[in-house]
């Protein structure tokens, strides 16, 4: 158990202050078989050193462990220790003594350049790290060499083994890199773009990879690839705060109706769809999604629009069936709130239907209690008693209505033609 436990720590990267993450030392597999009969119990003392971040501790009780047993795991990690506390030389030597200056060892050769570097000494980490790459032709041997070269500013080189690295797997945390030192370092941001944007057509668009694109995009305000890049990230992490981005692209965009598809396929904001349904005039689509949010918020507020949007996407609204649905409605909704809104609204159709003139008009004369010189509630006040046949009464007040703001409204001009003809005191039907 300890045995595997070590192995499973001994593949975590440990480095701190190296130039990159990924270069622990291969080949450190444990053996199943003890060696020795205090192994194991070095092993836990060595880890919980290393956990207690005493690598000095650590450092010599894995040096006593390669010593007893000749495993180089064992020295492999005794280095890593000395490598945090900044014993670069006494690495540097080691590893001599053990190589010879050979490369038969890639994992020491590793050490030694990440200790060159950290004491420094660039130019022979750079001659040691590219005879290294020479011979294994490894990732993290190319990434060393780039990171070397971006230590010195040359950062044409470093972008070249960085190319080298990422042709080998494709592997997104280099192509990251390699845009970083496009965009930022050698001020090439097309040329950035375009290396992440030909990675997501044909590996797709991970987490990592989207973010760097919004990043250049919003860096560069370039709205179409942020709105893009946005929508590719959506589809990997469907993050309210991501659908609130798109949003608000599409609006600045004034791409209402992409919008609306996005919003009606992602189900991310259904108030929002609601909204853009009503400001287009789709009450088909409006009054449904209406009386879905009031069923799933239950405020009064929905089913009260749903009730409208219903009224308003109904071409024939003669329909006594469908009067009554839409009675129904109301008369809940009015059991709750009884906005002027709400109020007119009901009480015109009772109105305008002959529903219940009478029974229209008290709902009218309540929202009127509110908002007095409301022009449209006053037109539906005028109407009424014109549906009940007072005509003097609805002409002086569909007099006042034209003089009003929102006295030039179609409905209420045709209104005012009509009352105009009626006959005093004689019931109007429909």
């Amino acid at each position: 158990m300890y045995k595997i436990l070590f192995l499973f720590l001994f593949l975590l990267t440990i480095f701190s202050g190296c130039t990159t993450s990924s270069l622990e030392p291969k080949n450190t597999k444990i053996h199943n078989k003890k060696i020795f009969e205090k192994e194991d119990a070095l092993i836990m003392f060595a880890l919980r050193a290393e956990e207690l971040r005493d690598y000095e501790s650590a450092s010599k009780i894995f040096d006593s462990l390669y010593e007893q047993s000749n495993r180089k795991e064992y020295l492999y990690r005794s280095l890593q220790n000395s490598l945090i506390l900044g014993k670069n030389e006494k690495i540097i030597k080691e590893v001599d003594e053990i190589t010879q200056n050979t490369f038969n060892d890639y994992a020491l050769v590793r050490l030694k350049i990440l200790a060159l570097i950290q004491s420094n000494k660039l130019d022979e980490a750079q001659l040691l790290a590219i005879n290294l790459v020479q011979k294994s032709k490894k990732v993290d041997d190319y990434i060393l060499v780039s990171d070397i070269y971006l230590e010195q500013k040359e950062f044409d080189i470093a972008l070249k083994y960085l190319e080298s690295a990422y042709n080998q797997d494709y592997n997104e945390k280099i192509l990251d890199k390699m845009s970083i030192v496009l965009y930022v370092n050698l001020n090439k941001r097309k040329d950035a773009i375009a290396y992440l944007e030909t990675h997501t057509r044909v590996y797709g668009c991970s987490v990592m990879i989207c973010k760097r694109l919004i990043a250049f995009y919003s860096n560069d305000n370039n709205i179409d690839g942020l709105l893009s890049a946005y929508l590719r990230y959506y589809k990997i992490d469907s993050n309210p705060e991501i659908s609130k981005k798109i949003v608000q692209l599409y609006g600045y965009k004034r791409e209402y109706i992409k919008l609306i598809v996005f919003l009606e396929e992602s189900g991310s904001d259904d108030k929002i769809l609601l909204q853009l349904y009503v400001s287009s005039k789709n009450y088909i689509k409006a009054y449904p999604l209406a009386q879905k949010l009031y069923e799933e918020t239950g405020n009064v507020e929905f089913l009260g629009q749903s009730a409208i949007y219903e009224y308003e996407s109904q071409k024939s609204k003669d329909d006594k069936k469908f009067l009554k649905r839409i009675s129904t409605k109301f008369e809940n909704v009015l059991e709750q709130d009884n906005s002027t809104l709400y109020l007119n609204y009901y009480g015109y159709i009772l109105i305008d239907h002959d529903i219940d003139i009478e029974q229209g008009i008290s709902y009218v004369k309540e929202a009127l209690k509110q908002e007095p010189n409301s022009s449209f509630y006053l037109d539906s006040l005028a109407w009424g008693y014109y549906k009940l046949g007072k005509c003097k009464e609805a002409l002086s007040i569909i007099k006042k209505v034209i003089t009003l703001e929102g006295g030039d409204d179609p409905e209420v001009l045709k209104h005012y033609k009509i009352i105009k003809k009626c006959k005093q005191n004689k019931k109007v039907k429909k």
